[in-house]
């Protein structure tokens, strides 16, 4: 049975092609849910009209669907909450110089 820690994990090696953090760190993950083979993901985009919207999506949708244990995967892109740098982890936030 796969675990929400086991998305994060895979998603922690998805990286924005524009910035050098993954998008776990970036805080663009905003939810996951594992409902038995089934893996449903809310995040969002450091900005509306990002020009890599598509490339992160499919990125996101290839790392969980690697996973064993996943038959179908449904990522969702919100714009509510908005995205701030406030939330960038402490890792992130390192990554970047902002420490």
């Amino acid at each position: 049975m796969l675990k929400t820690d086991q998305i994060y994990q895979a998603l922690s090696k998805v990286y924005d092609p524009e910035i050098p953090v993954n998008l776990v760190d970036l805080g663009l993950i905003y939810d996951v849910q594992v409902d038995d083979e089934l893996v449903s993901v809310k995040m969002t985009l450091t900005a509306v009209g990002c020009p890599m919207h598509s490339v992160i999506y499919e990125n996101v949708r290839k790392a969980i669907e690697a996973l064993d244990g996943v038959s179908e995967t449904q990522v969702e892109i919100v714009w509510e909450p908005r995205w701030s740098p406030e939330l960038i982890s402490p890792e992130g936030r390192i990554a970047l110089g902002m420490v």
